[in-house]
């Protein structure tokens, strides 16, 4: 079964700055959104949910990597502010 990418499971650690950014910082609240998006339809892609390209999954998976280490950058540096 294929595992969910979460970003709370991905980074336990950041538990309150996830919930700090998502609430007071817009840019990271439209990332963080985008992420969920792209990883519900890649979870349900890989169940069989939805059909599509090969092409089109891998590219969802880089833009999903784009979007997590942008987010993970955010997370970093609101790390060394608190």
């Amino acid at each position: 079964m294929p595992e969910k990418h979460d970003l709370h499971s991905e980074f336990p650690e950041f538990k309150e700055q996830i919930h700090q950014l998502k609430q007071h910082n817009n840019h990271f609240a439209v990332l963080f959104s985008r992420y969920h998006e792209i990883d519900h339809e890649i979870h349900r892609i890989e169940q069989g949910a939805e059909v599509c390209s090969d092409d089109y999954l891998e590219q969802q998976k880089v833009q999903r990597l784009h979007l997590k280490d942008d987010l993970f950058s955010m997370l970093k540096a609101a790390e060394t502010t608190v």
